[in-house]
Formats: C-alpha cells, structure tokens, sequence
C-alpha cells in the first residue's frame, strides 16, 4: 500500500487548502507547482482550471480525464445587527451538514477570520425550541472568533457581503487505512489523476493515445469541465466520487463505475470496457446508479460535446459531509484509471 500512502498525504494536503468554487486561486497554484516539481507543462484555461496534455502515439483520436479541486463552501449573506454573519451555500448540500463546524472567512483584502457555525437558538438554558427550530439560512449563523457585538464593528475588520467561508476539514487517516475528511470530493480523485500524471512521466509510459487532464473548479455548480475540450477528444472520463448508501451497490474498499445518475445513462460501451478491463486485471469494482447526482461528464454532454463519456470513482461515505473512504477504494481506482490510459478505446 506504499503509493496509497503517498495517495493520502496528498490528499490530506489537498483538502487542507480552502477552496470553496470561486475561490480555487490557492489549490490551483499549489497543483500547478507540484506537477512543474515533476516537469510537467500545465497551462490554465480562461476559468482557472488547469490542463496537462500528454501526447500519445495515436493524436488524431484523443482521451480527456478530469476531477475537480472546487470544494463546497459558502458565502457571507449578510452581517447580522449583533455582528454575526448569515451564510449562503455554495454547492448542493443541506444546513444541517455544517452545524457545529468551525470555518475560515477570507476577505476581498486577504486577510482571514474564524469561526463557527451554529445555531442562533443554540443554548438549550435559553431557547426552548433549541432542538427543533429548522436548519435553515434564517436560523444559523457565523460566530465570529473576534471581539464583535455590532454590525459596524465587523464591518470594521474589513468582512463583506460576498466574503467566501471555508469549512474545517477535519482530516485524520486511521491506523486501519480510512481517510476522513470533509471534500473528498473531489480532491480524493484529483490526487489520484496527479499520482497517475506524476507516474506516466517518472516511468516514460508510452500512452496509446494523446491525453488530456483537466483539473476543474467549477463542478459544484455544474459546469467544471464542459469547455476547453479539444475537438480530437473521444473518450471523456470524469473521476469523481462514488455515492454510498441505502440501495447502492458502491462501498468504501471497491473502485465505482456510474451506469446512469440524474442526466441519464453514462455511455454503454465506456461503461462496459471499464468494468471488463476491471475484471481482466483483478480490479474490485461496483456498477451503481446515483439517484440525485451529476458530473463534470455530463455537463459536457449537456454543453453539446460530440464524446463518449464515463465516470469512475472511490467510494466515499456520507457525501457532502463528514466524508469518508480507504484506501483500497483508491488503490482500486488508482489501478483501473492506470489500465484504461494504456487501453484501445471502447
């Protein structure tokens, strides 16, 4: 388990960046030294994504693969006349998810606070509906780890409407190989598409066809990876997680290969020559379908890209919260994304 070792560290620095989507300037420019540390070439399209392009022997059929660094997060509403903060969420994810987080809040000046988000009824000796009122944008709220009983006074550290709020990952790798952590979506998966960059280029891996890595910020608002996608590109792959649940096939030890989620069915023979290079290799995998869910690869589908598309993930537990998944989950990934980038096409 050596490279899932390396896998999780990354990981682990990955999400100890803040990147809330539309504030993905600081993950961004760490990936992008990391891979000129590997003498790897990137560039960074109008809307800050970065791309790595690795020519193969084939450059008239190419294969694009992408994961997403943008993160859930949210944005200061509005300063309360008690000087607290309302929050509005970026991203799709439920009030509750966050209650008792701590969270930074970087200002348009750079400078940074923090906090926690909590209830406004929060004290049970004072609030009798403490453990009912809705958790909602009405009802929750930032303390503000800073000596402020006003609006004025924390309009007065320099804290705006529009501020970005970050949350606490709260990352921790067990002794039993379980990495936990807020925002293993995506970054999970972008530390296995850079182990993978990192491993073509240290091996001089000779690539049936050119390839293209999209590292996206965008994709918690839907449209990551829909541009920027070369006219040569055939085969679209999105790695992003696996969702677990009641129903689901997917689980925290196995590599996920989406069939269909809520834009419709993934392409059938992409889907199929992943699951059987899968089962030739050794590789554990799940077939599932995710219910309330879309990717980088279907945004592009909808954007009316003319390409195969597939998704293939770790299986990650309780997503959108406290996440969570081992490392055979990765190590299965990591081996299936390594025998599709030396395959034919479907």
């Amino acid at each position: 388990m050596e490279n899932m070792k390396h896998t999780m560290e990354l990981i682990k620095k990955l999400v100890s960046i803040p990147s809330p989507t539309g504030n993905t300037y600081e993950v961004i420019a760490y990936t992008e030294s990391l891979l000129k540390d590997w003498g790897v070439s990137s560039y960074r399209n109008r809307k800050g994504g970065l791309f790595v392009t690795i020519p193969g022997r084939d450059d008239k059929k190419h294969r694009l693969l992408t994961a997403h660094v943008d993160t859930l997060g949210a944005m200061v509403k509005e300063i309360k006349a008690d000087g607290r903060l309302k929050i509005d969420l970026i991203g799709g994810f439920r009030y509750n998810s966050i209650e008792g987080e701590y969270c930074e809040i970087q200002t348009s000046s750079g400078k940074t606070y923090t906090g926690t988000i909590l209830m406004h009824q929060t004290s049970v000796h004072v609030y009798k509906d403490a453990g009912k009122a809705e958790r909602n944008q009405e009802n929750m709220e930032v303390r503000l780890d800073e000596h402020v009983r006003t609006k004025e006074e924390t309009s007065d550290l320099g804290i705006r409407v529009g501020d970005f709020i970050s949350f606490d990952p709260r990352v921790q790798i067990t002794p039993s190989g379980f990495i936990k952590s807020r925002h293993l979506d995506d970054k999970a998966s972008v530390a296995l598409l850079l182990d993978l960059i990192r491993r073509i280029t240290e091996e001089k891996i000779d690539l049936p066809y050119t390839t293209h890595f999209l590292i996206s910020n965008n994709e918690e608002i839907g449209y990551g990876g829909n541009s920027n996608i070369p006219p040569e590109t055939v085969e679209y792959l999105a790695v992003d997680m696996g969702a677990i649940g009641d129903g689901q096939s997917t689980d925290e030890y196995t590599v996920s290969i989406c069939v269909k989620d809520a834009s419709g069915p993934y392409h059938y023979q992409l889907r199929k020559h992943l699951a059987g290079l899968a089962e030739r290799y050794g590789i554990d995998y799940q077939l599932d379908i995710y219910p309330y869910y879309g990717s980088d690869a279907s945004a592009a589908i909808r954007s009316g890209h003319d390409i195969v598309h597939g998704l293939i993930g770790p299986g990650i537990d309780a997503s959108h919260a406290f996440e969570r998944t081992h490392e055979l989950s990765l190590l299965n990934t990591a081996k299936l994304l390594h025998r599709y980038v030396l395959s034919p096409m479907a």
